[in-house]
């Protein structure tokens, strides 16, 4: 394999903050291999497609791949219901190709980015601050990730009152997995640790 490029198909914009942590999974891989990857932003299309197959076949026509990440949080429903979408959206989109990868994080996406102090008081733009953060010691197991978070990047920011309120965290979510120091910590979560076996299994088909 001489180059490796991937696609990510999120469900919204602020997911594309998963950019970094696939990069680090597929290089953790393939340490030897150049990696390039792609954010498959619908929003240029003049209509965008409404159902996810089809949304599948227009990621891939714009933004072609070896590998598609397919993501979509699990909310409500459970992790095996939303693999058994994904893969019937995948089956009925008529490719063949390229490889698929399937990226679920339970309840949704900033539950994987509710594990790093650091990186939240950085993207807050306050790094050295010092106001007490209780990040939640089980992530994946709470109902509202996106909520905590933004109430978490508040906090950390140190602004005062009446600036604390326009504070606008969804402009800095983003910003956390760039600096978080380390992402083998999301091995702590099930659903990462169950990404990583996807992820394992498709390279190796890549590779055979």
């Amino acid at each position: 394999m001489t180059e490796l490029v991937y696609t990510l198909l999120a469900e919204g914009s602020s997911d594309k903050a998963l950019m970094d942590i696939l990069r680090w999974a597929i290089k953790h891989r393939l340490k030897d291999v150049p990696v390039q990857g792609h954010y498959a932003d619908l929003r240029l299309l003049r209509k965008a497609p409404g159902a996810l197959s089809e949304r599948i076949r227009a990621a891939v026509e714009l933004y072609p791949c070896d590998l598609l990440f397919v993501h979509r949080d699990s909310d409500a429903a459970s992790p095996q219901q939303r693999k058994q979408e994904i893969q019937a959206a995948y089956e009925e989109s008529g490719l063949s190709s390229p490889g698929m990868v399937m990226v679920i994080p339970v309840r949704m996406t900033e539950a994987w980015l509710l594990l790093d102090e650091e990186a939240i008081r950085g993207a807050a733009g306050n790094p050295n601050g010092k106001e007490p953060l209780d990040l939640p010691q089980a992530p994946d197991q709470i109902p509202n990730p996106k909520e905590v978070l933004g109430e978490l990047l508040k906090q950390a920011s140190g602004l005062p009152g009446r600036r604390r309120k326009s504070f606008r965290p969804e402009r800095c979510i983003w910003q956390i997995p760039g600096r978080m120091k380390e992402f083998a910590i999301l091995r702590r979560l099930a659903a990462f640790v169950d990404f990583e076996t996807e992820l394992e299994g498709a390279l190796k088909l890549m590779r055979e």
